[in-house]
């Protein structure tokens, strides 16, 4: 490419020159291409180690003038031919302008704004492609795309210098990382390494120091462990790996690819060799803390942040810390931890000015809310452009909406984030008695006669008992007062300082009356609720009457919901947790229902009206317990994987014996998934669930660590599981709350307590206390860390075990072994993964759906089998392999969705390789009949297809027609079925299934003439570069000669049937007559030859000779006739007939109907007349012609040649490591060392 003019000093140095003219050199680099000798290797390393252009470009052109020592880069290029173009260029256009020119520094002005001018006029042309990537970045991503052979679509994220250990020896070089692989690329003196790892391979990310290697990254997969050291900054490139190899983790959960930002801000300055994807990332990142720190929707995005001070009334301080920004809230976060938290929702902001600056307050901002709050920042260093991009918010920020949900905050603030509600209306049945049944319809919901529609069910079933006028209601009443006092402080609503004395209100308790209003606060879902009004009523309305799988497991469990609490005994309570499940499972089909989740809602439901405890159950199912209500409770299994973690850390002793037993993955799903609720008292329960929605999932791990502990010296002498699981739940049942003002609840597994020795009472409270005093030295960060180091290790497993249950499952039924179908399984997997991030537009091939079962989980699409199909199949047929690929792919889609999954592929393979003779000859066969032979096909074989009459259509059509039929109407069916209707879809394909394994040879139907033609075809082009080629040649000639006689007696004799014996015996005679002619004459005629490669126009016309052929063929055929009656086979056991036959049938079939030049490049045919085959052509198809798979195989099983072809065994293992090759899973560099990444 040209090049702006840049200033060369020294034009020889580790360069060759290879042309030269007055004004221009044409040089290649030392070392590229051939030859080199040492110097070449010490070039080759340097531009490696100094990352040289010269690796992507190793040509240059130079513009020198006589007298002067300093030379111009003008172009470069990557290969001789391009070069070569701009060299020819130069010559042919500016050679002769040059030489007129008399001063040297005109000539080099000249020539630099001619170069600048072409550089112009192609940057013209050019599309505009948004933002540019810096130079330096591009010739890196070229770099990579070059040296390992990625498409354009690959993009790189960014690259860095580093070391590769191989064994000992530390390998300088270049790490590259791009959106799907971890690429590196060394070249010391002539050893090359090349490393290519794709991200959804590795199985761990570790950055450690040992005293083998120094401060490294461990890149580990299945087979490998791969070591990269001496970074410039390790910290900046191990945090690029762990989210990049995050979102490929996040593309084997739940399919969601990369997408890049495109609404990402441009930067005000350009940031030098930083990609836009790297700053995308970076962004993602900072958004994700920001969303997780101050429990913002997700689809929140920070702006800014920058350092401030925040005055605080309550203790009359100036607070250091920061503020941040973003489209629809202003946080403050202080530098010391949880001395001040604050969230500013815009739609709350009344007014913002900024205050006059003194000495005691430099720069300060005032920002007021409409409930009358004001906070006082200062400190602030760009304060002026702060305030217009607030103002800029608030200008789109929409008005304020009613909410609609009948909740008041009471006290004497009103809420500063959220809109006040008016009190319940008085139109509310207030007579409705809590165990009336009462109708769950839309109507009654959005009218408000639900009552849950407006309060907690906790209200409508509270017991009046003398008891609430004890100490217990003393107690309640202090609380309130201690929050009401608080409130006063520190703000009530979603502006509330949130500070230690916060947390501190929170561990001793939130009273009843404002447990939903609090959970609402702390956990995000109150912002969530107020900016969509109305939105779980739609929810209701649209999920209505809907049925599905979601919605039935849903009704299973609705009984099995907190049973022992009355407000779950009776209609209401069902008909309000019915309702709140079946519209998160609309609006969340991903989640759809998971167990577990009835169990938390409906305690939400407690305390909360439906619509409150909707987005309750948003924020735990999507931000506060991230994927741990899916299929596979991925997050659960993560966070109990932190559990072990922090056990082996924290209790060391208890560690080792907890393994030994297996308890953890028992205890930890059931204490998580349910935050303890279905393993502890109710009234106990619940104190966890205030201080987890304070605290996040970090409560829920310490909690768990203190009961550990607390029965460390029982767990120590237990003996196997079941007794350390009696010990642990002994201990949850008599965990009590004994400030509860509600009435106990018998707990279901009370069961559990037995013995003579009464229990020991745990209070809560103690509990909760004791595990801040031992275990809450990890922070949130922590945490998230932990989560991404064990979310590796269980979708890894995950997709092991998802391996291995594939493999079981089919692995009774095909003949490939365990090891070779988890071969097949892991390039089938890879080509799927391939069609998610190497495709312009997300095919049906890429969507993954997780609620299918492990089989149906990963499929390909035709253009993916086909590529696996060309490096994987036995019977490779040169420029047929595409055809055969397509018509084994209709034979294999069963359900006709264009997809196919790996059971369907590897009874593909199978077929092929493991089958016997007749296998095999049957699948071939198959794939010559509908629906693996299309009609267009076929059509294109014989134009007269078009003409047939609906009368002389063929059965194999007929039964085709009627199939896809019955598929239409059974896709139909699906579409407007529901969950029942799909289970018995399923129960009839496994029948089907069943049932075809019973299928025998005359089950296949015939096989027509144009039909046969194909089958013809597809053999010879089989047979091409095999070593016994010609004998193949041979012996396929004289089996279709065979067979076409076979199936013209078979025709006379089935219309020998409808006329009478006199007629039929005259004809035969008259036929008999003559016979001979033709089969000589053809036999003398016709000859195969071959020539090193033959004509475009020749492979043209192979359709035309095979309809002449077959017109010759006929009349063999009818010659057959006259040889007296008998059998087809009583001519398959003539042996004289077939020797007589057997040269004369060769040169026929193979000089027409099988298109020989489209077996072989270097077939050519002789001796074939073309001259008015125009005229015949669509005249010579014979519909009554047809014959049997039976007779197929009868007369295959006569040519041993053809016997060996098909009963040879082929290893499938080498063809698999070639694929894998393909699939970037691991790389070889050519005959230098090897280094190999293998997936699996």
């Amino acid at each position: 490419m040209w090049l702006g003019p840049e200033e060369v000093l020294l034009a020889g140095a580790l360069w060759v020159t290879e042309r030269a003219n007055p004004f221009f050199l044409l040089q290649r680099r030392r070392g590229h291409g051939k030859g080199g000798g040492l110097t070449g290797l010490l070039v080759g390393t340097l531009d490696v180690v100094l990352d040289s252009s010269a690796r992507v470009a190793p040509y240059r052109i130079l513009h020198q003038t006589q007298d002067s020592q300093v030379c111009w880069a003008v172009a470069c290029g990557s290969s001789r031919k391009e070069i070569t173009k701009h060299w020819e260029w130069l010559e042919n256009n500016l050679l002769q302008t040059l030489s007129i020119f008399d001063n040297e520094e005109d000539i080099t002005t000249f020539v630099k704004g001619k170069i600048h001018g072409i550089i112009a006029e192609e940057n013209k042309n050019q599309q505009p492609q948004g933002e540019e990537d810096p130079g330096k970045f591009k010739e890196a991503e070229l770099k990579m795309r070059k040296q390992f052979g990625m498409p354009e679509v690959e993009k790189l994220v960014n690259y860095y210098s580093c070391s590769y250990w191989k064994g000992r020896v530390p390998r300088q070089g270049w790490l590259y990382l791009s959106v799907n692989h971890l690429c590196f690329y060394s070249f010391l003196l002539g050893k090359e390494v090349t490393l290519v790892v794709q991200w959804v391979d590795v199985t761990q990310l570790e950055k450690n120091a040992t005293l083998l290697f120094p401060e490294c990254i461990k890149v580990s997969t299945r087979d490998s462990e791969l070591y990269f050291s001496m970074f410039l900054n390790i910290n900046e490139t191990f945090k690029l790996m762990e989210q990049l190899a995050n979102i490929a983790m996040r593309q084997l959960l739940d399919n969601e690819g990369f997408l890049e930002d495109k609404s990402l801000p441009k930067p005000i300055k350009p940031l030098k060799n930083i990609s836009t994807l790297k700053r995308d990332l970076d962004a993602r990142a900072k958004n994700d803390w920001y969303r997780a720190t101050f429990r913002l929707p997700k689809d929140e995005r920070l702006d800014g942040h920058t350092d401030c001070t925040l005055w605080t009334p309550f203790n009359k301080m100036h607070i250091l810390g920061q503020m941040f920004v973003s489209n629809n809230y202003i946080c403050f976060a202080s530098r010391t931890e949880e001395a001040c938290d604050l969230i500013i929702p815009l739609r709350e902001v009344a007014i913002v000015e900024k205050a006059d600056s003194s000495s005691i307050l430099p720069r300060p901002l005032s920002i007021s809310t409409k409930s009358k709050m004001t906070f006082l920042f200062a400190n602030l260093k760009d304060r002026d452009f702060l305030v217009q991009r607030i103002s800029d918010f608030l200008q789109k920020t929409p008005s304020k909406k009613s909410g609609g949900n009948g909740r008041e905050w009471k006290g004497r603030f009103s809420d500063s984030g959220c809109e006040e509600f008016p009190e319940l209306s008085s139109s509310s049945p207030p007579g409705v008695s809590p165990t009336s049944p009462l109708n769950n319809q839309l109507v009654s919901f959005c009218t408000g006669e639900v009552p849950t529609a407006s309060e907690g069910l906790l209200k409508l079933f509270r017991r009046n008992s003398e008891e609430l006028l004890g100490p217990k209601e003393a107690k309640e009443k202090m609380k309130e007062e201690s929050w009401n006092i608080h409130f006063f402080e520190y703000g009530r609503g979603m502006c509330m300082y949130r500070t230690a004395k916060t947390r501190e209100l929170v561990l001793k308790g939130i009273p009843e009356n404002l447990r939903g209003e609090l959970w609402l606060l702390f956990s995000g879902a109150w912002n969530e609720m107020v900016t969509l009004p109305g939105y779980y009523a739609e929810l209701v309305e649209k999920s209505m009457g809907k049925y599905s799988l979601a919605t039935e497991e849903i009704e299973r469990d609705l009984h099995r919901s907190m049973p022992e609490h009355p407000a779950f005994q009776n209609e209401l309570g069902i008909a309000a947790l019915r309702r709140v499940l079946t519209a998160y499972a609309f609006r969340n089909p991903t989640i759809g229902y998971c167990q577990a989740m009835n169990i938390v809602t409906s305690v939400l439901l407690l305390y909360c009206n439906e619509e409150e405890a909707f987005w309750l159950l948003v924020a735990l199912c999507e931000r506060m317990l991230p994927d741990y209500y899916n299929t596979r409770v991925v997050g659960a299994l993560v966070d109990q994987g932190i559990f072990e973690e922090l056990t082996r850390d924290c209790l060391p002793q208890l560690s080792e014996k907890m393994q030994e037993l297996g308890v953890i993955s028992t205890i930890s799903l059931s204490w998580f998934l349910t935050l303890f609720l279905s393993v502890m008292p109710f009234e106990s329960a619940v104190v966890i669930v205030d201080c987890f929605f304070y605290e996040g999932i970090k409560l829920i791990l310490q909690v768990s660590l203190a009961i550990l502990d607390a029965n460390m010296e029982k767990l120590l002498n237990c003996c196997d599981e079941g007794e350390a699981m009696t010990v642990l739940g002994r201990y949850l049942d008599n965990v009590v709350n004994r400030q509860s003002i509600s009435p106990p609840i018998p707990h279901l597994h009370a069961l559990l307590t037995s013995g003579d020795e009464p229990p020991l009472e745990v209070d809560i409270f103690e509990l909760i206390k004791t595990s801040y005093e031992k275990f809450s030295s990890f922070r949130a960060d922590d945490i998230e860390q932990m989560r991404f180091k064990q979310r590796l290790k269980v979708i890894q497993s995950l997709e092991d075990t998802a391996k291995r249950s594939v493999v079981r499952a089919i692995s009774g039924d095909i003949g490939f072994s365990m090891e070779e179908l988890e071969e097949l399984y892991v390039v089938f997997k890879a080509k799927h993964l391939t069609s998610c991030y190497w495709r312009s537009s997300r095919t049906a091939a890429a969507h993954r759906d997780q609620s299918l079962p492990y089989l149906e989980q990963y499929r390909i699409d035709l253009e993916q089998f086909r590529e696996l199909f060309a490096s994987l199949t036995p019977w490779y047929c040169g420029l047929h392999t595409p055809v055969l690929a397509g018509r084994l792919f209709r034979l294999l889609d069963e359900n006709r969705d264009s997809l196919i999954n790996f059971k369907e592929f590897v009874t593909g393979m199978s077929g092929m390789y493991h089958g016997d003779l007749m296998e095999k000859l049957k699948l071939l066969y198959k794939l010559h009949l509908p629906p693996a032979l299309s009609s267009e096909e076929a059509e294109s074989a014989l134009e007269a297809a078009n003409y047939f009459t609906e009368d002389t259509r063929t059965e194999e059509a007929a039964a085709l027609e009627d199939k896809e039929g019955r598929n239409e109407n059974t896709k139909e069916k699906e579409e407007k079925g529901t969950s029942p209707q799909d289970y018995r879809y399923y129960l009839r394909m496994w029948a089907k299934e069943k049932n075809s394994k019973n299928e025998t040879i005359k089950d296949l139907p015939k096989m027509s003439q144009e039909q046969f033609i194909e089958l013809c075809k597809t053999f010879y082009n089989m047979f091409s570069e095999d070593p016994v080629e010609q004998e193949l040649y041979h012996a396929i000639a004289t089996v279709a000669s065979l067979l076409l006689r076979i199936g013209e007696v078979g025709k006379k004799f089935s219309n020998r049937s409808m006329k009478k014996a006199e007629d039929c015996k005259a004809n035969n005679t008259q036929e008999a007559s003559e016979e001979e002619s033709p089969i000589s004459e053809h036999s003398q005629n016709s000859a195969v030859e071959r020539r090193p490669q033959a004509d475009p126009e020749d492979r043209a016309s192979g359709d035309t000779q095979a309809e002449k052929t077959q017109q010759e063929n006929q009349t063999l055929g009818d010659g057959d006739g006259g040889e007296g009656p008998g059998s087809p086979l009583q001519l398959l056991s003539d042996d004289e007939t077939k020797d007589d036959m057997s040269m004369s049938s060769y040169s026929m079939v193979s000089t027409g109907s099988l298109q020989c030049e489209d077996i072989a490049d270097d077939t050519v045919l002789v001796g074939c007349e073309t001259s008015g085959s125009a005229a015949r052509y669509g005249s010579t198809i014979d519909t009554d012609w047809s014959i049997s798979f039976e007779q197929v195989l009868a007369s295959m099983l006569t040519e041993t040649a053809l016997v060996n072809y098909f009963e040879k065994k082929v290893d499938i293992g080498l063809k698999i490591k070639e694929q894998k090759k393909v699939e970037r899973q691991f790389s070889s560099s050519s005959d230098y060392e090897l280094s190999s990444s293998v997936t699996g």
